[in-house]
């Protein structure tokens, strides 16, 4: 009769691969199930496009006019190059609730019982909200252009800033996911993102200058990762950014800066959230 056993280093080579592709495909699937429940429910975009929408809006004709840009230009151009970083980070925290949600509905128990890989979970809901941050960009390119906006340096200077700001926003969206995972119900993951994402996006340079803030305030501000996607943007479009006057190295650097930060919250945030539901798996 046959052998059916292998030996443990060609099971290790052979499964290697296979775990790999099929940890791929569960990903895929349970993102295309995201973005599935996303079309049933279109109110879920509000935070990507009614939420951008009011802010463009509300410091262009409300505020705008009391804020002045460092070295004259347009603050239209300086507002918009800013919220590009906003809108995208701050998804983040339409990322908890969603985690959130699934672990207090039961969905995730389900997950559990399936025969899946457990990062893709994860995963796959990163990839969802990956994907309304598209929406996000579009949004704001249509506003931005509505109240004056340009792209001074052509498209694929363009390109790279849209690239930078989708690689930030999947970086800090894997930091809500794990956010998601620690607290208890939905309202807490609203309430923690309104602690800890609001105020990392105002404590920037998203709106205003930083040369106008007090020192400790400003040190803080220009180490910001929104204030580097912010500055990358402004680089790239060609739009006013006083910031590149600043000595602090992420202003000096703010494209590099941004990658770096990117890495970085990728580095800890995604293996913590996948071994946070790993252990609510046990």
């Amino acid at each position: 009769m046959r052998s059916t056993l292998t030996s443990p280093a060609t099971t290790q080579v052979e499964s290697m691969p296979w775990r790999a592709w099929w940890s791929f495909r569960n990903t895929l699937v349970l993102a295309r199930r995201g973005v599935a429940h996303i079309v049933r429910e279109p109110s879920q975009l509000l935070d990507v496009t009614l939420q951008p929408l009011i802010f463009v809006l509300l410091f262009v004709y409300v505020f705008g006019s009391a804020i002045r840009v460092p070295g004259g230009g347009n603050y239209h151009e300086y507002l918009i190059g800013g919220m590009f970083g906003m809108a995208l980070v701050g998804t983040a925290q339409g990322t908890a609730v969603g985690v959130s949600t699934d672990m207090a509905t039961g969905l995730i128990d389900r997950f559990r019982a399936l025969p899946i890989s457990r990062s893709a979970v994860l995963a796959g809901r990163v990839i969802a909200d990956l994907l309304t941050e598209v929406i996000a960009i579009v949004v704001l390119v249509i506003t931005g252009l509505a109240v004056g906006w340009r792209i001074h340096n052509g498209v694929g200077d363009a390109v790279l800033a849209f690239g930078l700001c989708l690689l930030i926003a999947f970086a800090m969206t894997w930091a809500g996911a794990c956010a998601g995972m620690l607290v208890r119900n939905p309202e807490a993951a609203a309430a923690v993102g309104f602690i800890f994402f609001l105020p990392l996006v105002f404590v920037s340079n998203t709106f205003v200058p930083t040369q106008g803030m007090p020192a400790w305030l400003r040190v803080v501000a220009d180490w910001n990762p929104v204030s580097a996607v912010a500055s990358s943007c402004r680089d790239l479009f060609g739009n006013p950014n006083p910031s590149s006057h600043i000595a602090a190295w992420p202003m000096q650097h703010p494209e590099l800066a941004t990658v770096l930060w990117s890495i970085g919250l990728l580095a800890v945030f995604a293996p913590l959230a996948v071994y946070f539901y790993r252990r609510k798996s046990l």
